[in-house]
């Protein structure tokens, strides 16, 4: 049986009286592609807000690599492996695609290969397809780029898992098909990624196992087909 790099086990959060997370276990494996889905307020931002470490849990614990990480700071979540690619990328827009990609490297991984953090930082840049336009100003980056170099500076942090944050919204059919291409080379070089997305067309390519939550509870989990043909599912996203 494959190990699991990530364990959430009866996890809760409590927003006031509002109950945003409600005991859900959750469980990601080496390696493993995991779609997380629910209609809006389900809980899924709750749910990997507490995982980086942007919030604490209320109850139940966090297990990464089989120790407890439910009271350890985002920055070091992130040190440890947990990377983190948000909705709306937010690049520093005066500077070069490398330079965006050299100052989270800097930070956030605590060793570098004997090329030096440029030479990692290309390499990366080769992986999302910017090798060639390392030295252009990131002000200039589409929309679809942006999303690239979110999941660059992602990778910076050379995670063991990365959370996938709808990186896909808004985009065109084609610009998702880029977007996983580039999600399933992180994945072929041994990273674990959980997608949290709207895109079912996406969610379903991409994903070996679903998650869905609905207000705030886990209500299926399988196989992509199984999971979409669940009356519970269907009832969460239909309505009927």
């Amino acid at each position: 049986m494959a190990e699991h790099i990530l364990a959430v086990q009866g996890l809760t959060k409590r927003f006031g009286g509002f109950v945003a997370l409600d005991g859900v276990d959750l469980h990601v494996d080496q390696g493993e592609r995991l779609g997380l889905i629910g209609p809006n307020g389900s809980g899924k931002t709750t749910m990997i807000n507490c995982i980086s470490g942007a919030l604490f849990n209320d109850g139940g614990k966090i297990l990464f690599n089989g120790a407890n990480i439910s009271r350890v700071p985002a920055h070091r979540r992130t040190r440890q492996g947990i990377a983190r690619s948000f909705q709306i990328p937010r690049p520093f827009r005066t500077m070069t695609i490398l330079q965006n990609l050299m100052i989270p490297m800097e930070y956030a991984a605590s060793e570098h290969g004997t090329g030096g953090i440029e030479a990692e930082a290309r390499e990366i840049l080769d992986l999302v397809g910017f090798g060639p336009r390392a030295n252009e100003n990131s002000g200039r980056l589409t929309q679809v780029d942006m999303r690239k170099l979110e999941l660059a500076r992602a990778l910076a942090a050379k995670p063991r898992l990365l959370i996938s944050d709808e990186a896909m919204a808004g985009l065109s059919s084609s610009e998702v098909d880029e977007i996983l291409d580039i999600l399933f080379k992180l994945n072929a070089r041994g990273v674990a990624v959980i997608m949290i997305e709207h895109i079912m067309r996406a969610v379903l390519r991409f994903s070996q196992r679903i998650v869905v939550l609905d207000a705030g509870r886990k209500i299926a989990e399988g196989a992509p087909d199984a999971v979409m043909k669940n009356p519970d599912v269907e009832k969460a996203y239909l309505g009927v």
